[in-house]
């Protein structure tokens, strides 16, 4: 079986056996719903979008009663969602599809997307989930799954990323339940392929994943934005096993490139670590039980031209090395030679004040 056919059939299996997430409009086939849960959640999280959804449901139970009501009865109810041209957009494409469809939301792609406020995404989703139309979704989730599992280093903000993507997850599409197809993506993106912290220990793709093989879970997917973020927070987990410690030369286009660094998790905020955080975290993403005692340390913040860096650095002794940090992406180093190397000044301000060849745990 080819990397395609596997990864297509690893998550629809994962999808119907132990896919669990709940949300309200999720296997919903009528298209009014599914366009009104995809227009609420255009930039509000699910757990807000829900309420609002099941307002918007009891309130008005169809397009034509969605059409016929004032607009600031609709307003009203949305109150508190914000991005209001969302809501004027509503009521437009409401009164549009009641007046030229006859209240019946269209069958058909192009038309879908046509209508006000309606973007790719939203059509192939409202396609696929209602209609069983071959069209994939192409979210945040998604993206990030498929750069992980392909090992995609394309920035997925960039203009060459849409069509890279969307080609790719054309090829990988289950045609006989394209609908079941994107749930299950956008759900496994959720909840196991998560953006800081993902489970890669009971991740059913981890055989077929090019950045847990070469331990670029916490590198990819590439961000132009995030690069350009004003305040970034990094953690460095410093893995000392066997008197060398673990290192990763940067080769990506962003800052500190062709230097080194320890094993790194970037956050979008401060993760606010714990013992019982750090030991869930090794567990989650390295399949690593953590038994021995950790220190953590919080990073001295440093100021670049446009970035501020705020972090941690986590120091875990380990008896031999773990099989999960022996990848091509890692190199261990004796200790001893670790001040020969080239490190970004974020990291050596650790090292000058902290870092000794004797355990201090």
């Amino acid at each position: 079986m080819n990397k395609n056919a596997a990864f297509t059939d690893l998550l629809m299996q994962w999808h119907f056996n132990v896919n669990d997430r709940q949300m309200p409009w999720k296997g919903e086939k009528d298209p009014y719903k599914v366009w009104l849960s995809e227009i609420i959640l255009q930039q509000t999280r699910v757990e807000q979008g829900w309420e609002y959804f099941e307002r918007f449901c009891n309130q008005y139970t169809d397009i034509q009663s969605l059409a016929a009501a004032k607009d600031e009865d609709v307003f009203k109810l949305w109150e508190g969602l914000g991005y209001y041209n969302r809501c004027k957009n509503l009521l437009a494409t409401a009164r549009l599809i009641a007046e030229k469809y006859q209240g019946v939301f269209p069958g058909d792609y192009e038309t879908i997307l046509s209508l006000k406020g309606i973007g790719t995404y939203t059509a192939a989703a409202i396609a696929s989930f209602c209609f069983d139309l071959p069209y994939p979704v192409i979210d945040g989730n998604v993206l990030r799954v498929l750069a992980r599992v392909y090992g995609i280093e394309t920035p997925v903000d960039s203009g060459q990323a849409k069509k890279e993507f969307t080609e790719l997850a054309e090829k990988l599409l289950y045609k006989p339940k394209p609908g079941a197809f994107n749930q299950a993506i956008m759900d496994f993106g959720a909840t196991v392929c998560k953006p800081a912290l993902p489970i890669c220990s009971k991740c059913p793709l981890q055989k077929i994943c090019a950045a847990y093989k070469t331990g670029k879970i916490n590198l990819l997917p590439v961000k132009e934005k995030l690069m350009k973020r004003k305040i970034r927070w990094f953690t460095y987990f410093i893995f000392e096993a066997e008197n060398s410690v673990l290192i990763h030369k940067r080769t990506a286009k962003d800052i500190w490139q062709n230097l080194f660094e320890f094993y790194l998790v970037e956050t979008l905020d401060d993760p606010k670590w714990d013992k019982k955080l750090v030991k869930n975290c090794l567990k989650d993403q390295l399949g690593i039980n953590l038994k021995d005692d950790m220190l953590i340390f919080k990073a001295e913040p440093q100021q670049l031209t446009h970035q501020l860096l705020k972090g941690y650095f986590i120091r875990i002794h380990f008896a031999a090395i773990p099989a999960a940090l022996k990848t091509s992406a890692f190199q261990w180093q004796p200790a001893v030679s670790i001040s020969k190397l080239p490190f970004p000044g974020f990291i050596n301000q650790y090292l000058r004040q902290k870092f000794t060849l004797t355990r201090t745990f």
